[in-house]
């Protein structure tokens, strides 16, 4: 790289713990930038004892804080300006800090020239426009491009080096004394940028703004400053414009490297969570292949009484395979969501006798509730899920008993308050869990989201619980915060937008499901289409299908599906995998079915919510979704509920 670069750790130090660094990593460019050769294994305490404190402080906070820094700061040592970033590398254990600069002295000297000029120009011009009079020379003599108008947004003033550059931008060329606006009066959309940055310096505002203008690659730096006459009043504005691409790019390709870095940061953490996942499910996979191998072994022996005991092991642990499938979708926002609408309040309450059950006698369980709480259109099943993980977590972090606190709340925010949560600005329910246990250090909260991340015993906590409520809170359009200090407690609060229905139409639906689900076998001829390209699936649906009465088609493939479809083959139903090979995915099949067949049901099978195949969760009547692994006796009950008599 260009850009200087180091890795710096901290040490205990002189002045207590962590209160020196020293320089692990650094490459070429570091000793060019930076004027110091041979940094690495040097203490800065020692490079240079002076400045130590400072930076030792500034490093120090983005250590404690995990908050990137960017700044501009000279090296005493060298007399060497530099513009310098610095990230922490994860985890914060590690005590490093990733440190990018750029020599800029070159720059830093310019700027402070035409600092000095323009003041100096600022205070010549100031008394020629008390004198009633401005002189052409004191513009022209200047390097930049300087502009002076009055209140009418005519020119008072210009050089020739702003009215080349302006005739360059905008096609036409101004002179002293023409009208800004009237010039521009055929560029409606340059014209009102113009206007609306001159019009907050004519207003007496003095401000600087860094701009680019359609059509040109430059980058300039604008300087605005009222003009005033003797009686304080103002009676136009002076613009001094720079050219700072070179500065622009500079920034950019700083940017562009930390960018890289972080990428390859990211890239760790995908290693990591993916040792993790393999980890958990070979441990599972080896309780599956494991059970069925000794259910073949007791097969042959004749030993049919010992059966049980493998397949309640072998579902066991293929259910408990499923349970981390899901949780992994849910952190990644891709699980599938059955919405409705809910009464967050009353769900709580009807879960209190489930939660006191799970967190032991131990535990005081007190609801705190807001009277009017407005519903929420979210997956009831998914908010309990993650209502009972929180509880169960908060009663982990309180070993010798406590208090859960579950609380409801209606939320207005506005822009700030939503920002802070990564929400737009608008009406929420909020549903807080607090407790009186032990708390989380900074470092914990920061990473408590992350996925495998668990500070539990190795084989009590896989680490997805809080990944898993915070995929369902924002794939729900929501979020989630913690407030937790050491000693305190903690506090998780999800965010839910309001839904402006009502929560009734949410039990009409458990009350036609339910009818449905009691509705008994197939009538004679009813037929099925299975599409999925995995024949186990197949087969199994096919069987469990025969067995309710039901007539069954299959196919492997989309092309085959639509041969079956144009066909005149009786088809009820079709029950399709959303990911097919070929090209064609399930919702185009269910389409193309939906044109030769309009009145026909659609069940989808699958993996994960492909919102983009799903139409974001917008489906049209008649079709439903049903996800993997399900249970055969699921199966069955959606079918019947799809098909009802």
């Amino acid at each position: 790289m260009d850009e200087g670069f180091c890795i710096i750790e901290f040490v205990d130090g002189p002045h207590g713990p962590l209160s020196d660094y020293v320089h692990i990593e650094a490459n070429a460019a570091y000793a060019r930038n930076a004027g110091i050769p041979n940094v690495v294994g040097q203490y800065v305490r020692e490079m240079v004892g002076d400045e130590a404190d400072d930076w030792v402080d500034r490093y120090g906070r983005v250590l404690r804080t995990g908050e990137a820094i960017s700044f501009e700061r000279e090296l005493e040592a060298t007399g060497r300006y530099l513009r310098l970033s610095a990230f922490r590398i994860e985890p914060a254990e590690l005590n490093q800090v990733a440190v990018l600069f750029q020599d800029i002295s070159g720059r830093r000297r310019a700027e402070v020239a035409l600092q000095v000029m323009n003041e100096s120009l600022e205070a010549r011009v100031a008394a020629a426009l008390a004198e009633r009079r401005v002189l052409a020379e004191i513009v022209d003599g200047a390097d930049a491009f300087v502009h002076v108008v009055d209140c009418d947004y005519r020119w008072i003033a210009l050089n020739k080096a702003a009215a080349d550059e302006f005739a360059r931008v905008f096609g036409v060329t101004p002179h002293v004394g023409d009208d800004m606006l009237a010039l521009l009066a055929n560029q409606p959309e340059q014209r009102a940028r113009v206007q609306a940055v001159w019009s907050r310096a004519l207003a007496g505002e003095r401000f600087v703004e860094v701009n680019q203008f359609r059509g040109s690659d430059v980058h300039y730096e604008m300087r605005f400053t009222p003009l005033r006459d003797p009686a304080g009043r103002v009676v136009g504005a002076y613009q001094f414009v720079y050219d700072v691409t070179e500065r622009a790019r500079e920034q950019q390709r700083l940017r562009d490297t930390e960018e890289q870095l972080r990428q390859a940061h990211k890239m760790e953490a995908v290693g990591q969570l993916t040792g993790g996942l393999a980890h958990d499910f070979n441990n599972l996979l080896t309780g599956i292949t494991g059970s069925l191998e000794m259910i073949g072994v007791r097969i042959a022996q004749g030993r049919t009484a010992e059966l049980d005991r493998y397949i309640t092991a072998a579902q066991g642990a293929a259910r408990r395979a499923a349970a981390l499938t899901h949780r992994l979708l849910a952190f990644s926002r891709r699980q599938t969501l059955a919405p409705k609408p809910t009464d967050v309040r009353q769900l709580v309450g009807g879960m209190e006798e489930l939660i006191q059950r799970s967190v032991g006698p131990a535990i005081t369980i007190e609801t705190v509730n807001t009277a009017g709480l407005w519903p929420a259109l979210i997956d009831p099943g998914q908010l309990e899920n993650a209502v009972l993980n929180l509880c169960l977590n908060a009663r982990d972090a309180m070993p010798d008993g406590g208090t859960i606190t579950i609380e409801t709340a209606n939320r207005w925010m506005d822009r700030r308050t939503a920002d802070e949560r990564g929400l737009q600005a608008g009406q929420y329910i909020s549903l807080c869990v607090s407790d009186t246990g032990t708390g989380m250090t900074p470092d914990v909260v920061a990473n408590a989201f992350d996925p495998f991340f668990t500070t539990k015993p190795i084989g009590l906590g896989t680490g997805l619980g809080l990944s898993m409520i915070y995929g369902f809170a924002k794939q729900s359009g929501g979020s989630v915060s913690i407030y937790s200090e050491p000693g305190a407690g903690t506090m998780v609060c999800i965010y839910l937008p309001r839904h402006l229905g009502t929560a009734a139409d949410a039990e009409a639906d458990a009350e036609t499901s339910a009818a449905a689900a009691e509705i008994g076998q197939a009538v004679a001829g009813e037929t099925i289409l299975v599409v999925d390209d995995e024949p186990t699936i197949r087969m199994l649906a096919a069987e469990v299908l025969a067995d309710l009465g039901y007539a069954t088609l299959e196919a492997a493939d989309g092309a085959a599906a639509l041969r079956i479809l144009r066909s005149d083959q009786r088809i009820d139903l079709l029950l399709t995998d959303v990911g097919l090979p070929g090209g064609m995915n399930g919702r185009q099949v269910a389409d193309a079915a939906r044109a030769l067949r309009p009145d026909l049901r659609i069940l989808f099978v699958t993996g994960y919510a492909e919102n983009a195949v799903l139409s974001h969760g917008h489906l049209v009547p008649g079709m439903h979704v049903i996800t993997k692994p399900f249970s055969m006796d699921k199966l069955g009950t959606t079918v019947r509920e799809l098909l009802p008599h």
